[in-house]
C-alpha cells in the first residue's frame, strides 16, 4: 500500500513538473506587451501592432498586446506576470520597479535625436488665459483636467512644477477637477468641455499630425523642463536570451536590415527615431522630484508639528542623499 502511494507520489510530482515545463515553454512562445493608455486603445494598437508584429515575426515568439484603462492596469498586469515587459511612462516605471519585479533595459529616441519630451498646459485658442499665472489667479471659475496619477507628464510634473512650487492644491482650486489621458485631455480642451488640461507634447504631436484642426484649437500656456523619454522595462525573471532577443530587436529596430526604411515609417508613426539602451539609473531624476514635491507639501502643512515635520524632512533628505549616491 505505502509503495502504491509512493508510486502515485512520484508520478504526480512528475506531472507536476512536466506541467511546469511546458508552462516555461509556452510563456517562451508568447509574451504580452504592455501599453500605457495615453490614448484611444484604437489608436495606440493602431500604431503599435505593426511594430509588435515584426517583432514576433523576428524573435519567433508571439508578442500580444496588453491594453488597460489606466497606467496601474498596466502595472498590475506586470506584477502578476501577465505583462512580460510594457511601455511606460517614468513615473509608472518607478512603480514597476519598486512592485512588480521590473528594470528599464530601453529608451524612447525621438524622431530628432533628442531623448526628452514636455508637460504642457493648454487651453483654448480663444482662452482669455495667456499664462499659466491666469489659469491659477482664476482657478475658482475653471474646470481643468488632470492625467492619470501614474503619468510623468499628465500627473507628476505639472504637480510639482505648477501646483507644490505655488502651494495651489488642485483638487480644491480648480470648479472641477477631471483625470483622463492625453489625447482625452486635449479633445477635451479643444471641444471647450474644460477651460484648461494638462497633456504631453508627443501626444500633441501625434494630434498634429492625425487632426491638426483640433490641435489648431489649443494654446499652449505652460511648458515644463526636459522630461527623459519614456523607459521600455520588462520583469526581471524573464529569460536571458529572450532578454537579449527583445533588447537587440528594439535597439535595432528601423536602423539596419532590408526592412529598415518600412521600420523607419512606422516609428515616425509612434513620432519615434527609435530607441537606446538605458538602465533603472533614467528613473532617478523623476524619484528626486516626487520627493522635492513631497518636501514642498510637508514644508506648507500648518497642521503637523514642529517635531513631525523635522522627522520627515530628514527622511526624505535621507532618501534623496541615497539616490544621489546611487
Amino acid at each position: 500500500m505505502f509503495r502504491k502511494f509512493v508510486r502515485s507520489f512520484t508520478l504526480g510530482l512528475a506531472m507536476a513538473a512536466s506541467a511546469s515545463i511546458v508552462m516555461a515553454e509556452d510563456a517562451v512562445k508568447t509574451l504580452n506587451f504592455g501599453i500605457i493608455s495615453t490614448e484611444s486603445s484604437q489608436n495606440l494598437k493602431q500604431d503599435w501592432q505593426p511594430v509588435l508584429d515584426d517583432m514576433s515575426k523576428k524573435l519567433g515568439i508571439k508578442i500580444t498586446a496588453f491594453f488597460a484603462p489606466d497606467y496601474a492596469g498596466v502595472i498590475e498586469g506586470m506584477r502578476f506576470n501577465k505583462v512580460q515587459f510594457a511601455w511606460l511612462g517614468n513615473k509608472s516605471a518607478i512603480e514597476a520597479v519598486d512592485r512588480a519585479n521590473a528594470e528599464v533595459f530601453a529608451q524612447m529616441v525621438n524622431a530628432d535625436g533628442t531623448v526628452g519630451y514636455y508637460s504642457m498646459i493648454s487651453v483654448h485658442k480663444d482662452s482669455p488665459y495667456q499664462t499659466v499665472e491666469d489659469v491659477l489667479k482664476n482657478a475658482k471659475a475653471l474646470n481643468f483636467g488632470i492625467g492619470d496619477p501614474n503619468s510623468t507628464s499628465g500627473f507628476l510634473v505639472p504637480s510639482y512644477y505648477v501646483f507644490a512650487q505655488n502651494n495651489v492644491n488642485p483638487k480644491s482650486a480648480f470648479k472641477t477637477v477631471r483625470s483622463a489621458n492625453h489625447e482625452t485631455n486635449i479633445l477635451a480642451v479643444a471641444n471647450k468641455q474644460v477651460d484648461a488640461a494638462v497633456h504631453s507634447s508627443d501626444v500633441l504631436d501625434r494630434i498634429i499630425a492625425r487632426q491638426p484642426e483640433t490641435a489648431a484649437q489649443l494654446r499652449q500656456v505652460w511648458k515644463s523642463p526636459l522630461i527623459a523619454a519614456d523607459p521600455i522595462v520588462w520583469r526581471k525573471d524573464l529569460p536571458a536570451d529572450v532578454k537579449t532577443k527583445i533588447r537587440d530587436f528594439f535597439v535595432g529596430y528601423g536602423k539596419t536590415g532590408p526592412d529598415a526604411a518600412r521600420e523607419k515609417a512606422q516609428l515616425n508613426k509612434l513620432t519615434l527615431g527609435g530607441f537606446q539602451v538605458s538602465s533603472n539609473a533614467q528613473l532617478k531624476p523623476v524619484r528626486q522630484l516626487e520627493l522635492f514635491k513631497e518636501k514642498i507639501k510637508i514644508e506648507a502643512d500648518v497642521a503637523m508639528t514642529a517635531d513631525e515635520k523635522k522627522l520627515k524632512l530628514e527622511d526624505i533628505n535621507r532618501k534623496l542623499t541615497d539616490i544621489a549616491k546611487s
